[in-house]
């Protein structure tokens, strides 16, 4: 026997192999690994792109969630100083306000990395207000 046939009958038979491994009730399966393997060499350039990519993205959404917070926090601030300055305000808005609380809280509950001490006292001068609002009846 030569080592031409040899090598084919050794080829054939690693085949044969593979695919019985893969039809075996055992989760083995050779034909995907290797596939796997070969698409993972023809596209590496482009899966690390897209990790890349994905990377980038990831801080763009932080960044505009902070900037959507930061916008949340203003109103609250602008809402806190129109009280102080003694300004009337209807039932409807005092709700719209504590919507707005109620995201910035969650946003800050779910962000502990997010800067949220700067309108503390603010949401409960609202919340107190509202509530004396509320027992007097007092809304605009």
């Amino acid at each position: 026997m030569s080592i031409a046939e040899i090598l084919s009958w050794s080829g054939g038979g690693i085949l044969l192999l593979l695919t019985l491994v893969q039809i075996a009730p055992i989760k083995v399966d050779p034909w995907s690994a290797i596939m796997r393997a070969i698409g993972r060499g023809l596209n590496g350039d482009v899966i690390e792109k897209l990790n890349t990519v994905e990377k980038r993205l990831d801080g763009h959404i932080k960044v505009d969630d902070e900037r959507n917070a930061d916008a949340h926090r203003a109103q609250i601030l602008s809402f806190n100083l129109e009280l102080m300055r003694g300004l009337k305000h209807t039932r409807e808005d005092f709700i719209e306000i504590l919507a707005v609380i109620d995201f910035y809280e969650d946003y800050c509950r779910e962000h502990k990395d997010y800067r949220n001490n700067r309108c503390v006292l603010a949401i409960e001068n609202i919340e107190r207000v509202y509530l004396e609002r509320m027992e007097e009846n007092d809304f605009l």
